[in-house]
């Protein structure tokens, strides 16, 4: 039996929470299959541990993270501690140090959850968003000078490396190509942003030669946004900057029902570091302590990290349990419509995983 040593932070709000309703659920795969256990080390890393320690995460985290093989993550944030702390003293220095430059998030409207979108069911819902996760808009790059005076300056500078474009790109060639799908969108403004999404439209023309059986499209992240909702079957794979796709797959999610339904893999295809995987709801501090968060997000993150690990029957065994669940439409939490507690759906997955 294979052993996977996985490095589990819950983080803030309900993070501590959905992340316990998904170990639940892979150790029931594990458990069905017989072909794998995973060994949880638990950080008490967070917006707590900055409020006790002045920093998110001690100075040799990452250093400790490196000899995992992958890492869940439930959520960061919290109303005392300022965003921008807590995202850049956690989240990003690992997706950069460990090059985990692919944002995996898919799209999908599972079935028996009613979207917003009248006539659009799980048959036009399901394509997968991939989003370059360690540079462009969150490059990090930038100051302000004359600060406190009435000329006070702020620069965000946007930073596009042929390297991280071309990987990214190809990257969603090669998803699809892998995965039986047969387009690639790409996603920018290059309308208004002369410089570096020209460059980006550029580079995909050129990697998208390699790829004859791809079809290929291109979209403003305006007309993209618009087309998620008018036309969602109209995309197979979208690859985009890590602003652009950050908040389209935010878009995506709601197309999906609810945000406490969307997973997200943080990967580094070469698999030198490990890769991150997490729900994208947040710490949802508004239910915070409630037993009402939808854990379905985490565990189908869950399922993604089995995916990613190559348990691929288990993690296909937990995506059907959740189906199942979520079809009969009996146990679902108050964010599907539901009166179901975060324990009794995971009760449910993990039954409906055992009977399969």
């Amino acid at each position: 039996m294979q052993t996977y040593d996985i490095a589990v932070i819950g983080g803030d709000g309900i993070g501590p929470d959905v992340i316990e309703a998904g170990k639940q659920v892979l150790d029931a795969a594990g458990d069905v299959t017989g072909s794998f256990r995973l060994a949880y080390t638990e950080f008490p890393w967070g917006c707590e541990y900055y409020l006790e320690h002045g920093r998110m995460m001690p100075a040799d985290a990452l250093q400790t993270l490196e000899q995992f093989q992958a890492i869940y993550l439930g959520a960061v944030g919290y109303p005392t501690v300022p965003d921008h702390i807590s995202l850049w003293g956690l989240l990003l220095p690992i997706r950069k140090a460990y090059r985990q430059y692919v944002n995996l998030r898919p799209i999908k409207l599972l079935r028996g959850i009613d979207g917003p979108l009248r006539g659009k069911g799980p048959e036009q819902i399901d394509f997968v968003c991939v989003r370059e996760n360690t540079e462009g808009e969150y490059a990090g790059v930038g100051g302000r000078v004359h600060v406190g005076t009435d000329h006070e300056v702020a620069l965000q500078n946007i930073v596009f490396t042929r390297t991280a474009v071309e990987r990214i790109i190809r990257y969603a060639f090669d998803y699809a190509k892998s995965h039986g799908r047969t387009g690639v969108t790409s996603i920018t403004k290059s309308n208004a942003m002369q410089y570096n999404m020209v460059f980006w439209d550029e580079v995909f023309a050129e990697v998208a030669k390699g790829y004859p059986d791809i079809t290929t499209s291109k979209y403003h992240v305006d007309a993209a946004a618009a087309r998620f909702v008018t036309s969602p079957e109209s995309f197979d794979v979208v690859v985009a900057s890590n602003l652009f796709a950050d908040i389209l797959t935010d878009l995506g999610g709601a197309l999906q029902g609810s945000l406490g339904l969307p997973p997200s893999a943080n990967i580094d295809p070469t698999r030198r570091y490990p890769a991150m995987f997490e729900p994208v709801h947040g710490s949802a501090p508004d239910i915070h302590g409630r037993n009402i968060a939808n854990p379905l997000a985490a565990i189908w993150a869950g399922a993604m990290m089995l995916d990613f690990l190559g348990e691929h029957e288990a993690g296909e065994l937990v995506m059907n349990a959740m189906e199942t669940v979520t079809s009969c439409g009996a146990v679902l939490t108050p964010d599907l419509g539901g009166t179901a507690t975060t324990q009794e759906v995971t009760d449910a997955v993990v039954q409906a995983l055992r009977a399969a």
